[in-house]
């Protein structure tokens, strides 16, 4: 069959839309102007998913009968199993159950704007179709297909960015990657080999995944283990070369585009630079099927505002079952909070960090942090985000008749609910910095009533 010309292919696009564009295979992104619009998207969207999936669901936390103590995902390193023993999960990976759509639209219920998933984890088998080495998704198990590339084009339909968990240093699968010290000794001894593994699986994976799947959001590289020298320029050269409007992280091991806190670290203060929160929905990251210590929507709305009132985002994970199935109880969360998102979220995308402060909470000198500093005690009565002309107040403790709150900067206009369609004004005064809100009776939302504060300030 003749392929088309390039103006018929332009044609075909513009026919069917953005999302033909942002197919598998599509043309990357154009190199974005400046820093401000290369991160543009991600400050708009504020919540993401993150999807942690693997042949360590089959196992889900159990070994030969025993628990395994630890994060799902960790089991072939806290069990210590041998590569030879670990590589015969690939031949019973059978993830049927996998269905694209429904997970994607179960991340557009839930109010999330991106999606990234595991291509790559710590035991090194790969979550697509790679032709660099056969222990993958495609040519290893009896499912032999590619999830990643159904999953971009699902996105691509929903409008939903997407992007790539890669883990560059630790391959528990390779002689000389960091991490396998039972199979092949400490990871001292590795150096003068690591970069045989670095230029012949990490480096050519990555670029695979540049290269086929259309235009990617992020690659979220982790523990950055040996990564000195032109070993992180190299891939920051490579993703600048074939995708250069894909955003790093901060965990490569040289600077990212913006900083990755800790696991489920949120920080105390307003952080001004660029910054996310990757954080788990129970205590684990890959399925455990033992651990249903789910966190409640009332938690996970709280956590989302208050991380997007310090000026950054969350990247919450699930861990879908070997089956391909994400379990229910996250599934059911997630969405209570999508259902809170489609009122207020213009609260939360693209809004700005509180400019006030003393609402979040006081260090507690009575209590030592892991570092040995002095601890935090966390406020949970209100959260401010902003946007201009706009103070967002999120009022978890609901007020008996008005709302006060001190330090307003410029002059109240207009205040109401959002949660009221009509946006009818509420009754306020203000004295200087000082303002008082009458608020309705009844609470509009049991999870997070918002207050809009319409002021002339810049």
């Amino acid at each position: 069959m003749k392929r088309p010309s390039l103006s018929l292919k332009v044609c075909l696009a513009f026919l069917c839309g953005t999302a033909a564009l942002a197919q598998p295979g599509a043309a990357p992104l154009p190199t974005p102007k400046s820093q401000d619009e290369k991160m543009a998207w991600f400050r708009q969207a504020k919540f993401g998913l993150f999807i942690h999936w693997g042949l360590y669901a089959l196992p889900a936390g159990e070994w030969k009968g025993q628990p395994i103590a630890g994060i799902g995902e960790w089991i072939m390193n806290r069990a210590k199993i041998p590569v030879a023993e670990y590589e015969q999960l690939a031949k019973q990976f059978n993830p049927t159950k996998f269905n694209a759509e429904e997970w994607v639209q179960m991340a557009e219920d839930a109010g999330m704007k991106y999606i990234v998933i595991t291509s790559k984890h710590h035991d090194g088998f790969a979550m697509y179709g790679s032709k660099v080495s056969k222990y993958n998704i495609v040519d290893a198990t009896p499912f032999h297909r590619d999830p990643l590339k159904e999953l971009a084009e699902a996105c691509a339909r929903h409008h939903i960015k997407f992007g790539f968990y890669y883990s560059q240093s630790q391959d528990w699968h390779e002689p000389y990657g960091m991490g396998n010290t039972w199979d092949f000794g400490p990871d001292a001894d590795k150096d003068k080999n690591y970069d045989q593994y670095l230029r012949g699986k990490a480096e050519p994976q990555v670029k695979e995944l540049l290269a086929n799947y259309g235009p990617v959001a992020l690659i979220w590289f982790d523990t950055a283990r040996l990564m000195s020298g032109d070993r992180g320029p190299r891939f920051i050269d490579i993703m600048h070369s074939m995708q250069p409007a894909t955003l790093i992280d901060g965990r490569l091991g040289v600077k990212g585009d913006y900083v990755s806190t800790g696991d489920n670290q949120i920080p105390n203060q307003v952080l001004k630079e660029d910054w996310e929160v990757p954080a788990t929905l129970n205590k684990t990251w890959g399925f455990k099927k033992d651990d249903t210590d789910w966190k409640t929507p009332q938690d996970l709305q709280f956590k989302l505002v208050d991380i997007v009132s310090k000026g950054g985002n969350y990247l919450l994970n699930v861990g879908p079952t070997s089956e391909g199935v994400i379990p229910q109880a996250s599934q059911d969360n997630l969405r209570a909070v999508g259902k809170w998102l489609k009122v207020n979220g213009e609260s939360v995308y693209g809004a700005g960090p509180t400019p006030f402060g003393a609402e979040l909470g006081e260090v507690d000198s009575t209590t030592k942090d892991k570092k040995g500093n002095p601890g935090w005690k966390l406020a949970k009565d209100w959260r401010c985000t902003t946007k201009p002309g706009k103070l967002y107040i999120h009022i978890f403790k609901y007020p008996t008749s008005s709302f006060e709150l001190a330090d307003v900067s410029g002059k109240v206009k207009k205040a109401y609910m959002l949660a009221d369609a009509k946006h009818s004004s509420l009754k306020f005064k203000q004295t200087g910095s000082k303002l008082e809100v009458t608020v309705p009776k009844t609470a509009p939302d049991a999870l997070d009533s918002v207050l809009v504060l319409e002021t002339d300030a810049k």
